[in-house]
């Protein structure tokens, strides 16, 4: 039962990340979709990079549950909250930070 609901949570996950393939770029970035939010939050860039792109996501009122994925995981759960265009724009933004 338990590898069925882990087969449900990871079959929209696994659907969506052909649609926001990392670039080349990001791939190598310090800070990307893949991070877990409260580690780009940790770094004051990251988070402005955050709040610019994805506002309110900080200050969710389930963003204790949510800090430890990355976007990639949290855009799977809720791909109308959180569009490709949107972590497109996130993606980038965090693939600029040195």
């Amino acid at each position: 039962m338990l590898l069925a609901a882990a087969a449900l949570v990871l079959a929209p996950a696994a659907a969506q990340a052909d649609d926001a393939a990392p670039t080349a770029e990001a791939a190598t970035a310090r800070l990307n979709l893949d991070t877990p939010v409260e580690t780009i939050v940790a770094d004051p860039a990251g988070k402005a990079a955050l709040d610019a792109n994805l506002p309110g996501l900080t200050t969710h009122q389930h963003y204790e549950h949510l800090k430890g994925m990355s976007l990639r995981m949290i855009a799977s759960m809720a791909p109308d909250q959180l569009t490709a265009e949107m972590l497109a724009k996130a993606e980038t933004s965090l693939a600029a930070i040195k």
